[in-house]
């Protein structure tokens, strides 16, 4: 195999792992890479699924029109590293991307780049999934052994727990310095241990809070456990039944990362880790600040919350002015998120019209102004019938249990049910109207004139790379 082919062999497998393990941790990601062998090779742009589409102006003046890149770190400095050692290259914060890049000795200049998506509770975890990938790909074109390229590819995809680790340690050394006692990895295998262990077939709930043991002696505490019988963190069944008397209050268990030592509410001038049971999912955070959610015996990048974005697009476009546009956006997200929260399926039926549409369904006397707090929480129970709830551009409900009927259209989804393309149908036939459909199972809909704005779309596989990728002023003409 010539040294061509053994590269773009790195290439595939480095990016194929990553691409499907970031899509494992955070939904449909692609990826992407920028490169440079040695300082005064051309550069390079790998992007299969067209994931810097739109950037071009911006990577021809980073890259292009400015030799900088070039000059942040010369080839005498790279000759002079150690094996292995890489100096990174931080987030290029272009929009709806994350990037992370480095240099090494093998490689001159790498960046790779995945998706921003908008319902990420941090980026940090997939800041250190692609710096893993630059390491990844500078050791595989170092040590020239095609044992490594597919070992690349499958490190990545199973690198969720690891980059949720690497974070959290990147947090504790800016924090507390590297002189502290508390061990990452036996929390997060604690963490998904408790989420999956029932009590009385009950998942979860609860807080379990990770201070630094040095910080404990200083705690006020409600209860504290003598220290021999102190419960050991990895005994996961006796931690749930611990955290029973935590629930639903400001209490949280504390543990030192070895047992739980007690309990107590005094935590905020600590620094902590945070597991936040909440059922069958839970949030992981850092002095408050999320990290990641976990669920099903793994850790996500998502919030769990819609962020509809969509619907917010929809406003701006809309003839709605800005201040009325911003609180029909409040009162949609209130019930939306209160619908995920409690778990039950509900529509939306968002009208712009000067004159609302008539639509079959209950009515009230007199319209609910849902800018009040008491309309908007009787709205947020009235979601709960069968039907829709039918929302002015007036920002009052006009009815609820609404039925929306139409005509069968191409692209309906059996597997879908009722609500959706009742919803398609309905919007199909319907202009100036956008429907919000809450599934309890699935993600949020948006949909208009017939179409799902915000469906996921399905990459198709990355094919091998067998040619060099192109230079980028190829890519960019």
């Amino acid at each position: 195999m010539t040294e061509e082919s053994f590269r773009n062999l790195c290439l595939f497998h480095t990016l194929d792992g990553l691409r499907d393990g970031l899509t494992h941790f955070s939904g449909s990601s692609r990826a992407a890479l920028i490169y440079a062998i040695k300082p005064n090779d051309p550069i390079r742009v790998y992007d299969p699924q067209h994931l810097l589409q739109g950037h071009e102006p911006i990577l021809k003046e980073l890259y292009l029109q400015s030799n900088q890149w070039r000059k942040d770190v010369s080839g005498k400095i790279l000759k002079k590293m150690l094996s292995g050692h890489i100096h990174a290259q931080k987030n290029l914060q272009l929009a709806g991307l994350i990037s992370f890049g480095g240099r090494s000795r093998s490689i001159f200049y790498q960046m790779w780049f995945t998706e921003h998506h908008p319902d990420m509770c941090s980026i940090g975890p997939t800041e250190c999934w692609l710096e893993h990938a630059v390491w990844l790909l500078s050791h595989d074109f170092a040590t020239e052994d095609l044992l490594y390229t597919r070992t690349s590819g499958n490190v990545l995809r199973e690198y969720a727990t690891h980059a949720v680790r690497d974070y959290i340690i990147d947090q504790m050394n800016i924090i507390l310095g590297w002189d502290t006692q508390i061990r990452v990895y036996p929390i997060l295998d604690a963490v998904l241990g408790i989420s999956k262990t029932r009590e009385e077939k009950a998942w979860p709930l609860g807080e379990l809070t990770f201070v630094e043991p040095k910080a404990i002696l200083e705690m006020q505490f409600l209860a504290r456990f003598p220290l021999l019988e102190q419960p050991n963190l990895s005994n996961f069944k006796h931690v749930r039944k611990l955290l029973q008397s935590v629930e639903n209050s400001e209490r949280k268990l504390i543990s030192d990362g070895k047992t739980i030592v007690g309990i107590s509410a005094d935590t905020e001038e600590t620094f902590r880790i945070t597991a936040d049971f909440r059922g069958e999912y839970g949030f992981l955070s850092i002095n408050n600040n999320l990290v990641c959610s976990f669920a099903n015996g793994n850790f996500h990048s998502t919030t769990r919350q819609a962020k509809l974005v969509e619907v917010e697009e929809a406003l701006l476009e809309s003839t709605l002015d800005f201040a009325t546009g911003h609180e029909l956006f409040q009162v949609i997200s209130r019930i939306v998120h209160t619908a995920e929260r409690e778990k039950y399926g509900c529509t939306l039926v968002i009208d712009f019209n000067d004159t609302p549409i008539e639509i079959a369904g209950q009515k009230s006397e007199k319209k609910l102004d849902l800018r009040e707090e008491r309309f908007l929480k009787l709205s947020e129970s009235l979601a709960k019938l069968d039907g829709a709830l039918h929302i002015g551009a007036d920002l009052k409900l006009h009815g609820f249990a609404c039925l929306l009927d139409g005509l069968a259209i191409p692209g309906e989804d059996r597997a879908r049910g009722a609500r959706f393309n009742s919803a398609l149908r309905f919007t199909a036939i319907h202009k100036n109207v956008i429907i919000v459909v809450v599934s309890v199972d699935r993600p949020i809909s948006v949909i208009q004139e017939g179409v799902e704005l915000n469906a996921q779309c399905e990459w198709k596989p990355v094919a091998g790379c067998i040619e060099p990728p192109p230079t980028l002023e190829h890519f960019i003409a």
